[in-house]
C-alpha cells in the first residue's frame, strides 16, 4: 500500500483491498477547484452554502488561511469522487487538529456529498477513511463542529456519533406558491400585524424600497449599515462584536461581490433617501437560502415598526419567488426564528481520533460540549453566566 504519495499537491492514501474509500489529503485548495465545482454544481449534490468554493475561498483569503488549508476528498473503489469537505489544519496543545472552515460564521459543516447515495456511505466506512487519512496527514484529532444529524432529510455519517451541541439550527421548506408560503409560514394575524406597521412606517418616513444588493455600492452600503447598527446592539449588551474584525468585513465583502455571489445581503430601505432600516445577509446555493447575520436600525423611531420583520417576510416571499426550495435561518434560539420555522436542525460536534493524543483530547472536548450544553439549556445557569460575563467585562 502507498502511503503518503505526493502527487500534484495531494497526499493520496490508497484504500486496502475491499473496495473501502480512498481518501485524498489535497495541500492546495485551487488543485481542488476542478472537482470541487464539479460537485457543487451538479443537481444531485448534496450540500449547504456553506462549502461552495466560493464562500470558503473568501473567508480563507481574508482570514489568511489558505496555507493552513487541506482539501479532504473521498472517492469509493471506482475512483469517483463521494465527498469533499475543506478543513483547517491547526496546532493546539501540542496537537495537530483538523477542524472545519469558517468556524461560528458558517451555521453547518456538512461536508459537500456528490449525491445522496454518497451521503448514505456508512459511518464506520468514513471514519476509517479519515483514521488512514489522518495517519499519513500527521493528523491527531478532526474537530468537525456543527453537523447537522440530518440534512434534506438525509443521514449525515459524519454525524452519527456526534456529541449534541449547545444550540441547534431552525428552517423551513419552501413552496413554489410563494403567497401559499407565505400563509403557511406567517399566521394570519402575523400578516395584519405586518401590513400595519409597514403602513403606519411609510406614513410616518415615506415610501420604502426592498433591495437586493446587486452592485458593488450596494454591497459597501448595506454592509456599512449593518455594521453600525450591529455594533450599537452589541454595545448596549455588553458583547465583544465580531464584525469588527476587520479580516471578517473583507470576507463578507469578497463573498457577497461578484455576478455570482456567494452570500447575498437584502435591506429594506427608505425609497427617497436610501437609509438603511434592516439588513439580512445569508449564504447561497441555486436551491437554498441560509441566513447568517440580520441587523435593524436601533433608532426608537424606525424600531417600533419591526423593520427586521418586515425584511423577513418579504425575504421568505422573495426567495421562493427565485425558485429556492430551502430556507434557513441559522444556529441560535431567537423569537423571530422560532416564529416562523417548522423544522430544527439539530447538530452534533463530532469528533475523530486519530492518535491516542487526539482520543483524549476528543473525550476532554466533549466533556466541554456536554457542560456548556448543559448551562445553554437551562436559563438559570445561564442567566448567571451572563451576569457574569458582563461584571467581567465591566471591570
Amino acid at each position: 500500500m502507498a502511503v503518503g504519495l505526493q502527487v500534484s499537491g495531494t497526499d493520496m492514501i490508497d484504500a486496502p483491498a475491499g473496495g473501502a474509500l480512498v481518501a485524498d489529503i489535497i495541500a492546495d485548495p485551487d488543485a481542488a477547484e476542478a472537482v470541487w465545482r464539479r460537485i457543487e454544481s451538479d443537481p444531485e449534490s448534496h450540500q449547504t452554502p456553506y462549502q461552495r468554493f466560493d464562500w470558503t475561498m473568501a473567508y480563507l483569503r481574508a482570514c489568511g488561511q489558505v496555507d493552513d488549508t487541506r482539501i479532504l476528498l473521498l472517492r469509493d473503489g471506482e475512483g469517483r469522487a463521494r465527498m469533499l469537505l475543506p478543513l483547517i489544519l491547526e496546532r493546539r496543545f501540542g496537537l495537530r487538529i483538523a477542524r472545519t472552515v469558517g468556524d461560528t460564521h458558517a451555521n453547518y459543516h456538512l461536508p459537500l456529498f456528490a449525491s445522496r447515495d454518497a451521503a448514505a456511505m456508512r459511518a464506520d466506512d468514513v471514519t476509517a477513511a479519515l483514521t488512514r487519512a489522518g495517519r499519513s496527514a500527521g493528523i491527531d484529532v478532526y474537530a468537525l463542529h456543527h453537523q447537522p444529524r440530518f440534512w434534506d432529510g438525509s443521514a449525515n455519517p459524519f454525524a452519527a456519533s456526534g456529541e449534541p451541541e449547545a444550540s441547534n439550527g431552525y428552517g423551513l421548506t419552501l413552496g413554489s406558491d410563494p403567497e401559499a408560503t407565505l400563509r403557511r409560514v406567517f399566521s394570519a394575524d402575523a400578516r395584519k400585524k405586518l401590513r400595519s406597521k409597514e403602513k403606519r412606517l411609510i406614513e410616518a418616513h415615506g415610501p420604502v424600497a426592498y433591495r437586493r444588493a446587486e452592485t458593488d455600492e450596494d454591497v459597501a452600503r448595506f454592509l456599512a449599515a449593518f455594521y453600525d447598527h450591529k455594533s450599537t446592539r452589541f454595545a448596549g449588551m455588553g458583547i465583544t462584536d465580531p464584525y469588527a474584525d476587520p479580516s471578517i468585513r473583507a470576507f463578507l465583502t469578497a463573498a457577497a461581490t461578484g455576478p455570482d455571489p456567494a452570500v447575498e445581503i437584502h435591506a429594506l430601505c427608505l425609497a427617497e433617501s436610501g437609509r438603511v432600516l434592516a439588513t439580512f445577509g445569508g449564504a447561497v446555493t441555486g436551491r437554498r437560502y441560509s441566513g447568517m447575520m440580520t441587523a435593524f436600525d436601533p433608532d426608537p423611531e424606525i424600531a417600533r415598526y419591526s423593520p427586521g420583520d418586515l425584511l423577513l417576510q418579504h425575504l421568505v416571499r422573495e426567495q421562493a419567488t427565485r425558485g429556492r426550495l430551502g430556507f434557513d435561518l441559522g444556529v441560535g434560539e431567537a423569537r423571530y426564528k422560532a416564529s416562523i420555522c417548522d423544522e430544527t436542525i439539530e447538530l452534533v460536534e463530532s469528533i475523530i481520533p486519530v492518535t491516542l493524543a487526539g482520543r483524549t483530547y476528543g473525550a476532554l472536548r466533549q466533556s466541554l460540549v456536554r457542560a456548556k450544553r448543559g448551562v445553554k439549556r437551562d436559563p438559570r445557569l445561564y442567566a448567571a453566566v451572563q451576569r457574569l460575563r458582563r461584571l467581567r467585562r465591566a471591570g
